[in-house]
C-alpha cells in the first residue's frame, strides 16, 4: 500500500439481524458521521434473515437515499460473518468500514478511521474502552483475543469488535477466498502489510439483546481456531504422545511393584479400578482426538462442494442493479 493515499471513497457494511429498535437511529448517526469526512461515501445494510421490520426499514431508507444507502437483503439467515461478505460484494469504495448494527460502538467514530487508514494503514482494528459487556463476554473476548494473536502473528488487542476499516484491495482478497467458516478480523490481517489499532468508546446496549449465546461464542471460537490455524491437531499430537509416555510409565510402575512389593498379586487386584478409570481418561483423549479431525474433514468436505456462503435476493437502492 502506498502511504499516505488518500482515500476519496467509503464504504460502511452493516450486518443486520432482529434490530428494527435501533436501527433507524443507526442509519441517521452513520449517515451524519459520514458526512463529516468530507468524501464521497456509501452505507451497505445487509438484512441477515430478520424476522423483525428490519428489512422495511432498510428498504425505506434506500428509497430516501438511493446510491447513497444499499440494502442487501438476503434470502434467510446466514450468520455475522457471511453477511459481512455479502456487503462485500457490494462495496464500491476504496476504503470499506465494518459496524455492528447495536450501536454498542458509535458510527462517530468514522473519522478517526479514516484518518488512520490515510496513514498507510491497510487495516485500521480498534479496542474498546471501557467495555458495558459483562465480565464473562469480557473474559471470553480475553480468550478469543489470545488465540487470534496466535494464529495470525499479528499483535492486535481486540479482534472481537467489528468497527475496522479495511483498505479495498485487502477486501478483494478476502472476496477470493470461499471457505465457509471465516473470521472477517483475522482474514482482514492475513492479507495486510500494515496495521494499527485506535482506542474507540463503547457503550451499553440500548434495545434489545445480543445474538451470541453461550454456545454461540464457543462455536465462534471453535470456528476461529479451526478456520485459521492447525494449533488443535498440534496440541492433539502432543497430548497424544504425552499420554502413550505416561502409559509405558504406568506399566512400568505397575510391573514393578508386582515383583516388589510383598503381595504383589493382591495389590494389583485391589488397583484394578484405578486401571479402569485410566483406561477411561485415554480412551475419552481418543474421542476427543477423533472429533476434532472429524471437525477438520468435514470443513474439507464443505468446502469440497464449493455452496455459496449467501444467497441476495435483492439489491435496493443502487440504480446501476436495476
Amino acid at each position: 500500500m502506498e502511504k499516505n493515499k488518500i482515500i476519496d471513497f467509503i464504504s460502511v457494511v452493516v450486518p443486520v439481524y432482529n434490530e428494527e429498535g435501533c436501527l433507524q437511529e443507526l442509519i441517521d448517526r452513520s449517515l451524519a458521521s459520514l458526512d463529516k469526512t468530507g468524501k464521497k461515501n456509501e452505507l451497505i445494510l445487509v438484512d441477515d434473515g430478520s424476522r423483525d421490520g428490519s428489512a422495511d426499514i432498510i428498504a425505506r431508507a434506500s428509497e430516501a437515499h438511493p446510491d447513497r444507502v444499499i440494502g442487501c437483503i438476503l434470502n434467510r439467515n446466514y450468520g455475522q460473518h457471511s453477511a459481512i461478505m455479502a456487503g462485500f460484494s457490494l462495496v464500491r469504495g476504496d476504503l470499506v468500514i465494518t459496524l455492528d448494527a447495536d450501536l454498542q460502538n458509535p458510527p462517530e467514530e468514522f473519522p478517526r478511521l479514516v484518518a488512520a487508514a490515510e496513514e498507510g494503514n491497510d487495516v485500521v482494528g480498534t479496542v474498546r474502552m471501557n467495555r458495558k459487556d459483562t465480565w464473562f463476554r469480557r473474559m471470553a473476548s480475553k480468550v478469543v483475543n489470545r488465540v487470534a494473536r496466535k494464529a495470525t502473528g499479528v499483535n492486535m488487542v481486540d479482534y472481537g469488535c467489528m468497527l475496522r476499516a479495511y483498505r479495498r484491495p485487502v477486501v478483494d482478497a478476502m472476496l477470493q477466498c470461499h471457505e465457509r467458516s471465516t473470521f472477517i478480523p483475522i482474514l482482514g490481517n492475513s492479507f495486510a502489510r500494515q496495521t494499527c489499532e485506535i482506542q474507540v468508546s463503547h457503550s451499553e446496549r440500548a434495545v434489545g439483546e445480543s445474538k451470541y449465546s453461550l454456545w454461540k461464542l464457543i462455536n465462534l471460537q471453535f470456528n476461529m481456531l479451526t478456520c485459521m490455524t492447525t494449533f488443535p491437531l498440534q496440541v492433539l499430537t502432543y497430548v497424544g504422545a504425552l499420554i502413550a509416555l505416561s502409559g509405558v510409565a504406568l506399566g512400568v510402575f505397575i510391573l514393578a511393584f508386582r515383583y516388589i512389593h510383598l503381595d504383589g498379586q493382591a495389590w494389583s487386584n485391589q488397583g484394578t479400578f484405578t486401571l479402569f478409570a485410566i483406561s477411561f481418561i485415554f480412551s475419552g483423549c481418543q474421542m476427543a482426538g477423533m472429533g476434532i479431525l472429524g471437525e477438520y474433514i468435514a470443513r474439507i468436505y464443505n468446502d469440497v462442494r464449493a455452496r455459496p456462503l449467501y444467497f441476495v435476493e435483492k439489491v435496493l437502492g443502487r440504480s446501476d442493479m436495476k
